[in-house]
């Protein structure tokens, strides 16, 4: 395989480029703060200086970032991938943005020459971590198929979606779905609380139900401990709410349950909790329940 350039080294940039390099390969790396990159350095990583230059050392770049605005700054910025992108290079954007976002991205990458994959992936800091995620691909096949043996490091489970904007789109449906099973959850644990009953029994009791699922098991212990190291920041999670809202009025589609799990991430966040787990929205609905 190509050596790989890695845009971006937050909490899920960090753990998937450290994948590669456990798995044997050659990675050049590169965050707005170039600091970040210290620790993939010490484990085999190059550094580029900018994303133009990591675009220029390596024929596949990925780029995982926290958001639109960031994501179109590393391609369209000075020292951003479109002044180095060509014929023969691709580009891979895994960060959760909306169509419109990686169309422009698409676009722009085209009419340089270059190849553009959008793969945006389902999971979180654990998955990223253990090579888990499910990666949610479309854009240029070619592109797909050559990065394939990347995928399969990366994640359990790669799909081809079709054209660029269908894996923005799945992306947004899975988060706005887990941002509003998060708040029903939480709900629920207040409301088993305040009624009399234990909360670690009621974890219990869903885990051996029909709405068992891996988000419960693993976020509701730490719920219960008032604990919640971001695996997945809540202000982004509430950033996909809200693209996911606004992907709904474009396809006039009525989402009252995410309409209302958006409010409580923005109250969270105006509440100081936007850098915690976005399990975190927890403590909204504990302050808002009257003692007994």
């Amino acid at each position: 395989m190509e050596e790989i350039g890695f845009l971006g080294m937050g909490i899920m940039g960090k753990a998937m480029a450290m994948n590669l390099l456990r798995n044997g390969f050659k990675v050049t790396v590169w965050n707005r703060t170039l600091s970040k990159c210290d620790e993939l350095k010490e484990h085999g990583a190059s550094v580029g200086e900018s994303p133009a230059a990591v675009v220029k050392k390596c024929k596949y770049t990925i780029g995982m970032l926290s958001d639109p605005p960031a994501a179109l700054s590393v391609v369209f910025d000075k020292g951003g991938i479109l002044e180095e992108i060509s014929s023969g290079k691709g580009y891979i954007d895994m960060s959760t943005v909306d169509a419109e976002t990686s169309s422009k991205i698409s676009q722009a990458v085209i009419a340089k020459g270059g190849s553009f994959l959008e793969a945006p992936v389902s999971g979180s800091k654990k998955p990223a971590e253990d090579g888990q995620l499910v990666i949610l691909a479309a854009g240029e096949k070619g592109l797909y198929e050559k990065i394939v043996p990347a995928f399969d490091v990366l994640g359990k489970k790669s799909f081809f979606l079709g054209e660029v904007g269908n894996g923005a789109k799945m992306k947004l449906v899975v988060n706005m779905i887990m941002g509003s099973m998060m708040n029903a959850f939480s709900e629920g644990l207040v409301l088993a609380d305040k009624s009399g009953l234990s909360p670690k029994t009621l974890l219990d009791v869903l885990d051996l139900g029909a709405i068992a699922n891996p988000m419960f098991k693993m976020k509701g212990p730490s719920m219960i401990e008032n604990s919640y190291s971001p695996a997945f920041p809540l202000k982004h999670q509430q950033k996909d709410m809200r693209l996911a809202l606004a992907l709904g009025d474009e396809n006039a589609v009525s989402m009252p349950v995410a309409a209302a799990a958006n409010e409580a991430f923005k109250k969270a966040r105006s509440t100081g909790l936007g850098d915690l787990d976005f399990s975190a929205v927890y403590e909204i609905f504990k302050v808002t329940q009257p003692s007994p």
